[in-house]
């Protein structure tokens, strides 16, 4: 069992509405990557492995950082949170929030919703979800050498949510925490895989670059 190293894309477009308007960075975004990819080089970081999703913005963020002979893995995918807060809107009346202050109450119900399979027909369930994750990150973490992983925020809160035994609440946090091009490394201790890095950004650390540790 070697460390994995999860890294979420750079921002990406924040004024979308549904999946498909999402699924790009930002200016932002694409700046953010290029900035992760040169802290990179320049610590020397060792990832003989890398891994990604098969979404734009995940592929977009590994071109920006300048990572090679990646392995796309639908697995590594984000759950479709637009469809999900659209299915809640129209069966429960629950408002889609306009702004970040609004998901901090919104992620958590719709977590909490669909954790119980009380969202008809949602894009996967909770459960589906839940066990990719862990069958891509189990199988990744049984290669050789450590390997670095650009996925998104939903799947890296479920990864902490298994590493660590948070409850659906803890998760629905967890994710609202994770910032854009931040890294999380989980490390085998006694057979399992368990968080020792969440939520690094050392590459927007430097004063003129604090604008730019977005969370959407």
């Amino acid at each position: 069992m070697t460390h994995i190293t999860l890294i979420r894309h750079g921002q990406a477009n924040t004024g979308a509405r549904d999946e498909a308007s999402y699924d790009r960075l930002s200016d932002l975004g694409h700046q953010q990557a290029r900035w992760l990819g040169a802290h990179l080089r320049d610590t020397n970081a060792y990832h003989p492995r890398v891994y990604c999703g098969t979404l734009t913005r995940h592929i977009e963020t590994a071109a920006g950082i300048g990572l090679y002979d990646i392995v796309q893995d639908p697995r590594l995918n984000e759950m479709e949170y637009f469809n999900l807060a659209e299915a809640m809107q129209d069966q429960h009346g629950l408002d889609i929030p306009t702004e970040r202050e609004g998901f901090v109450d919104h992620m958590p119900k719709v977590f909490a919703a669909w954790a119980a399979d009380d969202i008809a027909n949602p894009p996967e369930s909770w459960r589906d979800f839940e066990t990719r994750t862990k069958s891509a990150l189990t199988e990744i973490a049984a290669g050789d050498g450590p390997a670095l992983v650009v996925t998104s925020g939903g799947l890296i809160a479920m990864a902490m949510r298994q590493a660590m035994g948070l409850d659906t609440a803890g998760t629905a946090r967890m994710a609202l925490a994770i910032m854009n091009s931040s890294l999380h490394r989980l490390h085998p201790i006694g057979g399992q895989l368990s968080p020792v890095l969440f939520n690094a950004v050392p590459h927007l650390e430097h004063p003129e670059r604090h604008y730019a540790q977005t969370h959407l």
